[in-house]
């Protein structure tokens, strides 16, 4: 089906569309070419993002946090040894490149170096 739109490079949403020259994402508002899609995409594919020990991680990944990590407005933090699923990987932001939800604490950032592939 060549009629379907990539997914958004900011937000990795399906709900993308043309809107004249330029492809829109209505979930984040990020607009961008055809064109840079395709370089985009091309770009993904060498990312590679490992783990604590090695293990290549991808998109949809369970993981277990390896240590204790304080959060800000949090008087526990999350332990080592929580697992999270579901993770999404992303351009790093100040060295955090796994986004994903953490049971009792919500949408975080986290660093691929205090996570294992489960």
């Amino acid at each position: 089906m060549p009629d379907v739109a990539p997914l958004c490079p900011e937000c990795s949403s399906e709900h993308a569309y043309e809107m004249g020259a330029l492809l829109v994402c209505p979930m984040c508002g990020h607009e961008w070419s055809p064109e840079d899609a395709l370089t985009d995409s091309d770009g993904d594919v060498s990312r590679v993002v490992k783990d604590a020990v090695g293990n290549l991680l991808v998109d949809g990944d369970s993981v277990v946090v390896t240590t204790s990590i304080k959060v800000k407005g949090s008087p526990s933090g999350i332990k080592a040894g929580t697992k999270v699923r579901g993770i999404r990987l992303i351009d790093p932001i100040n060295g955090h490149d796994i986004d994903c939800k953490v049971d009792g604490f919500g949408a975080m950032l986290l660093k691929s170096s205090v996570v294992k592939k489960v």
